[in-house]
């Protein structure tokens, strides 16, 4: 991932704003933000492009994607960013329960509809940090063999060395490796990287599995215990 500045800056309230960025927004939707977040305690950050969003080398309190720009940079910037555990709040003028579903399966903790009152958005952001919050504060894990791991910024480092991993990879790979030694089963790691309580997905996970193994170097990083799952741990 290469480094880029962040994006402009509108600052907010005196003190310690949270930062929100906005992913694509149209200029309506940004003006209105502008206007409305810092009232709040909040400043915004505007990420042009799905790209800027992703290359961003700092960590926002929440991220807000617009999906009418495109629907599918929009949703691949959920997928991505969720998998550091980033809240995220997608907007859409589509007013179509496609379009949200979409939008929270990709990994969005909130879908909203446009327009929308500046008093509601700030509820469901207020609402969404409330349970975001709630979760585990762990993000980071050194493990042997030289490697760590970085939830938040969604880096894998091996020996000082940034794995080029998928949002996927990193996923399968964090929960592997926060169960190091016990083994997980296909049925967990389809529920909690794929949200897939039912369906394997043939050998999907198998072709995951392997990719991350070739990205780690050795084979031996993550055992395949045979009709249960897999273990992790040198």
């Amino acid at each position: 991932m290469s480094t880029v500045a962040p994006p402009r800056v509108r600052s907010g309230s005196r003190g310690r704003s949270l930062r929100i960025m906005l992913v694509q927004g149209d200029p309506s939707t940004a003006r209105s933000l502008a206007a409305g977040l810092p009232r709040h305690g909040y400043r915004l950050d505007e990420a042009g492009t799905c790209s800027d969003a992703l290359a961003a080398r700092y960590a926002p309190d929440l991220v807000i994607v617009d999906l009418d720009q495109s629907v599918h940079n929009g949703l691949e910037v959920c997928r991505q960013m969720s998998v550091g555990e980033v809240p995220i709040i997608a907007l859409s003028g589509r007013r179509t329960e496609t379009t949200r579903v979409l939008g929270l399966q990709a990994g969005a903790d909130d879908c909203m509809d446009k327009p929308f009152g500046i008093r509601e958005l700030i509820a469901r952001i207020e609402a969404v940090l409330r349970r975001c919050h709630s979760r585990s504060p762990d993000r980071r894990m050194t493990l042997p063999g030289a490697l760590s791991m970085d939830r938040h910024m969604r880096e894998v480092r091996l020996g000082g060395r940034i794995l080029d991993l998928t949002g996927k990879e990193f996923e399968l790979l964090w929960l592997l490796a926060s169960r190091s030694g016990a083994v997980v089963s296909r049925e967990e790691i389809m529920a909690k990287v794929w949200d897939d309580t039912w369906n394997r997905r043939g050998r999907v996970i198998d072709t995951y599995v392997s990719s991350v193994r070739g990205k780690l170097g050795h084979r031996a990083w993550i055992t395949t215990v045979r009709g249960v799952g897999f273990r992790f741990g040198l």
